[in-house]
């Protein structure tokens, strides 16, 4: 029995009378004796004893989460719990369990189950374009406590009272994936849904989300989307993410310009990429994505890609591109036999070459400064010796890790410590065994102690606080120069550089003497 005693209720105590067995037994002995006994004797039985337990309660108060710590619920609710999950994502939400509350032990957890869930559905919308279009339910309450656009739509002063609304610019998946973040406090992105799933929490003002969307697209960011994800920051006005796109288009111009995604950029961003002083590349090579650029938009715009039409879709873009800054024979084999160029301009270009007084060209023909390549030296020394640094087909390798996104254009290695000669040098750069980039190249070296840079086909990027391995192996000259007094960490202008010993070192490289002695970066 229960009771709350009148007298203590301000004091919050709870009053429990426990019947104890031993006088439970003892009434049961007396009821058997008197056997035949009437109903009315039986009642005038004496009182039995009871113990009073008295449990005065905390004054403050616990929620849900405090009094379910969150556990795996038991084996016959388990099945239950996931269906319901199951059903929310399938939108076929019938909810058969009548007590469905008590699986869930928070109040976020209960809200979930309202997600894409009919039951208590006062709003309906219709995502999608016409022929794609999704129904999802949703709840009046629930959508305006996430967003403000939301809470105008249904209680502001401007309010319509519609079941239904329709959403034909946002994709069903993105605006799932909003619903999702608004009823279930879980972010769910997915790379070929996040640029949909952005335009969504902007448009419905949805900060938190749309920040988890532009650090997705961060971390994701590589040469093969930057351009695309470029026109998109500035689209969506998200400055840093336009940062990050710029500084991955400047370090890796070449991937970025023959990439797919960048026939899919805009006009505008076309044009300032091709405006962009710092692109790291040759001028051929924008040339040509230009073209292909050009070649796309005319299929957009349901043009035949002629030379004409190229030409006409390219407008006032094309006098961005450096041409005259290319090399004679880049200009000679490319551009010139394109059949972009006009004969006038190219017999200009062609002057501007080779006469003495050059032509006025329409064209831009200032090379680009591109990016300053910086490097991060390792060794306080170096040094020779009669018996060392040999190499014989044998590995010198190197760990490093940064405190900042950077992207590694080659290293700088020692070379003959007598006389000049040339070596063949394998580069490599991997992280966790898997290749990230390498390249075969030779380089002469003069026989003085100087560096002298090998380089990538293509600078490489580095995630920060993760390490990666530099490996080299040399054929040459036996006795080079080598390295000592090695730095287990270098500050390298604003980015930090941090060396260990790697396991695929064969030639005794390490973190206190050896080959590699610079990394070439970019920042």
């Amino acid at each position: 029995i229960l009771m709350v005693d009148e007298k203590e209720k301000n004091m919050k105590c709870l009053t429990f009378f426990l019947m104890l067995p031993e006088t439970v037994k003892n009434r049961s002995k007396k009821s058997s004796k008197k056997g035949s006994s009437s109903s009315s004797s039986s009642s005038k039985l004496p009182p039995v004893c009871y113990e009073i337990i008295t449990l005065k309660t905390k004054k403050k108060k616990k929620m849900a989460a405090d009094i379910f710590p969150r556990k795996k619920p038991a084996n016959t609710n388990t099945t239950a719990v996931q269906q319901y999950h199951q059903q929310n994502l399938n939108n076929n939400n019938t909810i058969p369990a009548p007590n469905w509350q008590g699986l869930y032990p928070t109040i976020r957890e209960r809200n979930a189950v309202m997600f894409n869930n009919d039951l208590m559905a006062d709003v309906h919308f219709v995502v999608g374009p016409p022929g794609g279009t999704q129904r999802l339910p949703g709840h009046k309450y629930v959508l305006a406590v996430g967003s403000s656009v939301f809470h105008a739509m249904f209680y502001g002063e401007l309010a319509e009272d519609k079941d239904e609304i329709r959403i034909p610019d946002v994709e069903p998946a993105a605006f799932l994936a909003m619903l999702k973040y608004i009823y279930c406090d879980e972010i769910d992105l997915a790379a070929d849904t996040v640029l949909a799933t952005l335009y969504a929490a902007k448009k419905y003002i949805v900060p938190h989300l749309a920040r988890a969307c532009v650090n997705f697209l961060e971390t994701s960011l590589s040469a093969k989307n930057a351009c695309v994800l470029l026109s998109q920051s500035c689209l969506f006005e998200e400055p840093d993410l336009t940062q990050r796109c710029w500084e991955v288009i400047d370090a890796q111009a070449e991937l970025a310009l023959k990439s797919e995604g960048f026939c899919d950029i805009d006009f505008q961003t076309l044009e300032s990429i091709l405006r962009r002083e710092t692109l790291n590349a040759k001028e051929i090579v924008v040339f040509e994505a230009a073209l292909n650029w050009a070649e796309v938009e005319c299929q957009r715009q349901e043009l035949t890609a002629t030379i004409e039409n190229k030409r006409k879709v390219l407008g006032k873009a094309l006098y961005l591109i450096r041409i005259p800054t290319m090399a004679l024979d880049d200009f000679a084999n490319g551009a010139a036999q394109s059949g972009i160029l006009t004969l006038n301009e190219t017999n200009d270009i062609f002057l501007w070459y080779t006469a003495a007084k050059k032509p006025e060209l329409q064209f831009v023909s200032k090379p680009r400064k591109g990016l300053v390549p910086q490097r991060c030296h390792r060794f306080q020394s170096c040094a020779y010796r009669s018996n060392q640094w040999r190499y014989r087909g044998r590995c010198d390798s190197i760990q490093f890790a940064v405190d900042k996104r950077v992207f590694i254009a080659g290293f700088g290695l020692y070379g003959s410590s007598c006389g000049s000669a040339e070596y063949s040098a394998k580069i490599e750069l991997k992280r966790q065994g898997v290749i990230l980039g390498q390249n075969l190249s030779k380089y002469f070296s003069d026989g003085s102690s100087n560096t002298f840079p090998v380089w990538f086909e293509y600078p490489v990027q580095i995630e920060p606080d993760t390490f990666y391995t530099a490996s080299v192996i040399l054929d040459g000259n036996e006795l080079s120069y080598f390295g000592q007094e090695g730095m287990t960490e270098v500050q390298c202008g604003k980015v930090t550089v941090q060396f260990q010993c790697s396991s695929d070192s064969t030639n005794g490289t390490g973190v206190q003497g050896g080959q590699i002695p610079e990394l070439i970066f970019y920042a």
